[in-house]
């Protein structure tokens, strides 16, 4: 059995980044390839051990809970048709009866508001967070492998290495003496350093392993950058009462939060698709 076996996915976002497509359509929901963001993120939750997710929503996001559900006469009629091979790639975004739970965060008061919605859902359990703009690319799943590297008592999150000097558009962790191996003990993190300041080149990706500590934290966390309730101002002052460390996964990250993110996620998981790489490198050639 996995230490971590609960997962909080926010889904509450308006996703203005790719408006739009957004206007009516929840941002989780954008294909990439030929199924939505939000399926690639709970499929690595799955494969990491999670057997619950609390998927925290707010308004117009109810399609989110129909995908994960039974669409009967969609099924009966590809069945009807022996249409198998379509019916079961279908069926995959189906979860077992009781593995998820809904709940609303009421207003976009910011992530750390929203992962506090899921307190009760959570209780004292420690538990994994992601953040379903970011779809990550590694086998295995960057939070199995998290998992796998998790210490009970302790807090992980997940980093890649990006350019020095880009370091300045991301959140970037601060390491506790020299950084070697995959799993980084931190002092600390800094949101979009200067580049002359930034302590490293590790930037937070969207995955977390919490323990539930965070949430009264959270409960008494002022408004921070943006005028919002910021879950790294509640882990900064965990940080202090419990070990953090970062741990550098295997994989390639895409933010889907930005048009150019997600095209680029899009290229990617077609040339690793078998049936898709072939026909798309051709016609890459010729652009």
């Amino acid at each position: 059995m996995s230490a971590i076996r609960k997962a909080v996915i926010p889904v509450a976002g308006h996703g203005t980044r790719v408006l739009p497509a957004t206007k009516s359509i929840p941002k989780e929901l954008l294909t990439v390839v030929d199924r939505p963001l939000i399926h690639y993120v709970v499929d690595e939750a799955r494969e990491a051990g999670i057997e619950h997710i609390v998927f925290v929503t707010g308004r117009g996001k109810g399609a989110i809970e129909d995908y994960f559900d039974h669409a009967v006469e969609l099924e009966d009629a590809l069945q009807a048709k022996n249409k198998t091979e379509i019916y079961e790639e279908t069926m995959t975004s189906l979860l077992p009866a009781g593995a998820a739970s809904f709940t609303r965060q009421q207003a976009p008061k910011g992530l750390g508001h929203a992962i506090w919605c899921a307190r009760d859902i959570i209780g004292n359990d420690p538990f994994a967070i992601l953040l379903p703009d970011v779809i990550i690319q590694g086998q295995p799943g960057c939070l199995k492998q998290m998992v796998e590297s998790y210490e009970p008592g302790s807090n992980i999150i997940a980093v890649e290495e990006v350019p020095q000097n880009e370091v300045s558009s991301y959140g970037i962790i601060a390491p506790k003496g020299e950084v070697s191996g995959r799993t980084i003990e931190m002092s600390g993190m800094v949101e979009k350093p200067a580049v002359a300041d930034a302590p490293s080149n590790l930037s937070i990706t969207g995955r977390y392993i919490l323990q539930a500590d965070i949430f009264p934290i959270l409960a008494n966390t002022g408004k921070g950058a943006g005028g919002e309730i910021q879950l790294t101002d509640a882990m900064a002052e965990l940080m202090e009462k419990q070990p953090f460390y970062a741990y550098r996964y295997e994989g390639e990250s895409h933010d889907c939060g930005s048009k150019l993110g997600f095209v680029k996620a899009n290229v990617a998981y077609a040339l690793a698709r078998e049936g898709l790489a072939g026909d798309l490198r051709e016609w890459m050639k010729g652009r």
